[in-house]
């Protein structure tokens, strides 16, 4: 090999470090150097190297902290990279926070929706959201790199459209991405609120030290995110998680979906309130989860009901995708054990028994925030983020 091949060879190879480095700060938002070389193969030496070269480039920040009782160097991407926004559009309620490259919150709002709200007015609300957000921490949405959004509905996420007709009327046909961004200015991604809240809690949250993981998001409606070999599983046009459209009874009611008898026709919030009206009148889900956590007998008895259907369903699901872990979010998953007990019970029981690696049955680490930091993970990880070049590389070393 020419001296001039071997230099070059070099050099790519340098460069390609040196972008592992930065997709993998990017993933995770802030690792030390130890951390950084374990997750990249690298050795600490040349993590530490790329790591100086790119502080000099103004590519990432660095801090002191302290891991296992020790000190170390956290290493995060760099504020003037950009900031992110991250929106959960719930049934019944919007999400935003305002965030940057080390997923650090900036500023945050929420506020409630009225039942089947419509696309246009949803997506304004948005808009000025956002702009309110920026106005607050004296940003502009220049510095913006881009939204991520997260909906109640299966999306393709090539598109940002929602794949199943019918599951939020009036939301059909509609590039979301495309749309949104007109309104914002900047790049929109979308995708299904499960997903998302997979893609926070395997980052950020309970499934971060497992690889293949099931998020299960019980709140309105009911639907799994799933994360294989450490990555987020969509299936084709992101139909893979929707067991919230599984049919659990062949003569139940009509699903929003057109078919009959899917779980969200039996541990849905309209299913839940109505079994509660003849008897304590209009409540919402938060109501029933709050007299749950208190003990009221009757909202706890609905609740762990709700859990054993949802654990039956999960535990199908457990034994085609074997999971380390099943972290359960969303509303319901507020009440706790009263929840999660008789869910953890039903899935147990339905699966085979795996002695070297017992499923676990978790709560979500950040709880009803696991949508929105997700949706902040969905656009922080599509930005496109600068990469230094070999020149680039030596002079900040030098």
């Amino acid at each position: 090999m020419s001296n001039r091949a071997a230099a070059g060879s070099q050099s790519s190879l340098r460069e390609a470090n040196r972008s592992l480095v930065l997709q993998t700060v990017q993933r995770w938002g802030g690792l030390t150097q130890v951390e950084l070389a374990a997750a990249t193969g690298l050795s600490t030496a040349t993590v530490s190297n790329i790591v100086r070269e790119m502080y000099a480039a103004g590519l990432v920040d660095t801090a002191a902290t302290t891991r296992s009782g020790r000190r170390a160097q956290l290493v995060t991407l760099a504020r003037r990279l950009g900031l992110a926004v991250g929106v959960h559009i719930g049934s019944r309620h919007l999400r935003i926070v305002l965030g940057d490259f080390a997923h650090a919150v900036i500023a945050e709002q929420s506020l409630p929706l009225p039942r089947e709200h419509r696309m246009d007015a949803s997506l304004d609300r948005v808009a000025l959201l956002v702009a309110d957000l920026l106005d607050r921490v004296g940003a502009s949405v220049s510095e913006v790199v881009g939204v991520g959004v997260g909906v109640p509905a299966p999306v393709d996420a090539a598109t940002g459209m929602i794949s199943v007709g019918g599951v939020m009327r009036g939301w059909d046909a509609t590039h979301l991405g495309q749309t949104l961004s007109k309104r914002v200015g900047c790049p929109v991604q979308v995708d299904n609120e499960a997903n998302v809240g997979a893609l926070a809690e395997s980052t950020l949250g309970a499934s971060r030290n497992y690889r293949d993981s099931a998020f299960v998001m019980a709140s309105h409606t009911t639907s799994a995110g799933l994360v294989i070999d450490g990555k987020l599983h969509r299936g084709y046009a992101g139909l893979a998680g929707e067991i919230g459209h599984i049919q659990v009874d062949p003569q139940g009611l009509i699903c929003s979906c057109g078919n009959r008898g899917c779980l969200n026709t039996i541990v849905g919030s309209d299913a839940l309130l109505e079994a509660l009206r003849p008897s304590r009148g209009a409540l919402s889900l938060r109501d029933v989860v709050q007299l749950a956590k208190e003990g009221d007998q009757g909202c706890s008895r609905l609740v762990a009901d709700a859990g054993a259907q949802i654990g039956a369903v999960v535990a199908s699901l457990g034994m085609v995708m074997n999971p380390q872990i099943v972290v359960v979010g969303g509303e319901l998953a507020e009440s706790g054990e009263v929840l999660l007990g008789p869910m953890r019970t039903a899935i147990l029981r339905r699966m085979v028994v795996n002695q070297i690696a017992p499923i676990e049955v978790v709560p979500a680490v950040l709880g009803v925030r696991a949508e929105v930091m997700g949706a902040l993970l969905l656009a922080l990880q599509a930005a496109e983020v600068p990469v230094m070049t070999e020149a680039e590389g030596e002079e900040s070393a030098s």
